[in-house]
């Protein structure tokens, strides 16, 4: 009996079998690649979101790449909530002398200082990063926001279109998403509004650490294991230190962990691991069962639609 795949095979039209076949790597590296370009000849005005973590390491990497051997025609925008990792932080500014590029940073502090911005009885500063994220965009006058969100992160960000229209108010509405059939992308918007870019929609957490390790590319030591002084709260555990933990009745004791995301120290939880490599990560990252923000990211655990509502607010 002749099946599809035998005549696909004896017609030499196999993937396995082609020459000129892309792996899956190579397929979400030229849809990344072709975004960026995509975006370099719409937008006026373009910027990425880098905090220090792997997704926007990535997306920087692959920026190099889509504009090689010229420099990349876009700026560096990070939202400093003033509880960053020490080690993210010095990873972040190495990264922007090494290639030469221009960091903007919004400083929620800089808000909490003016009376702009009030600390949460809980002493996290996620949810308080969006009033300088939004405002950074109006007034450097950004027409497109490059994020390392991915569709398998979260199921509010599941809905996400590559490109993402947000209001003259940086907010969301699912409504005026535009289709994008064909990888064709619509960047049309009205002065004031503004377009989120996310060219690692289509990607999953292991493919980006597969891409990591194929790259070579290079990380702040925080995402494999090493021992670190934690303590537990609501089930994870969170990193002491001087924003604001750990509170009386929660024990410091260290620990071999990692981070599987890296944000606001006050709600990003470390797991245990001895996972000391690239090849030990992705093996993890195989096995496991939970998603990144589901095991470490306290803030998405407030309630049932956590992210939906911060991104209608303007949130990443």
């Amino acid at each position: 009996m002749t099946t599809a795949a035998t005549v696909s095979e004896a017609a030499g039209n196999s993937e396995e079998s082609s020459p000129y076949a892309l792996s899956h790597l190579d397929a979400l590296e030229s849809e990344a690649v072709h975004i960026f370009r995509e975006v370099a000849g719409e937008f006026e005005r373009p910027v990425i979101l880098f905090s220090g973590g792997k997704d926007s390491i990535v997306m920087l990497h692959l920026a190099l790449k889509a504009f090689a051997p010229a420099a990349v025609p876009f700026s560096l925008l990070h939202v400093d909530t003033g509880h960053n990792f020490p080690e993210v932080l010095e990873y972040r500014d190495r990264t922007v002398k090494k290639h030469g590029l221009r960091l903007h940073v919004a400083s929620v502090q800089d808000y909490i200082d003016a009376g702009k911005l009030r600390e949460r009885p809980d002493g996290t500063r996620n949810p308080l990063q969006t009033v300088p994220l939004t405002e950074k965009i109006q007034s450097e006058r950004f027409d497109a926001v490059f994020g390392g969100g991915r569709r398998d992160e979260e199921k509010a960000r599941a809905k996400e279109r590559v490109f993402s229209l947000r209001d003259e108010f940086s907010q969301w509405d699912p409504r005026r998403q535009r289709p994008e059939l064909w990888q064709l992308y619509n960047g049309r918007h009205a002065p004031g509004e503004h377009v989120r870019v996310f060219p690692l929609s289509n990607w999953t957490e292991l493919d980006v650490w597969q891409y990591i390790a194929r790259e070579g590319i290079e990380l702040p030591e925080i995402y494999f294991a090493h021992d670190r002084e934690v303590f537990k709260r609501s089930g994870m555990w969170l990193t002491a230190g001087d924003w604001g933990g750990p509170k009386n009745g929660e024990t410091v004791e260290k620990r071999l962990v990692r981070y599987r995301t890296v944000g606001d120290m006050s709600c990003t939880g470390a797991v245990d691991s001895d996972a000391t490599t690239l090849d030990a990560v992705i093996a993890e990252i195989a096995a496991s069962r939970l998603t990144e923000r589901g095991a470490t990211r306290a803030d998405d655990k407030m309630s049932e639609a956590a992210m939906e509502d911060r991104k209608r607010e303007g949130y990443f």
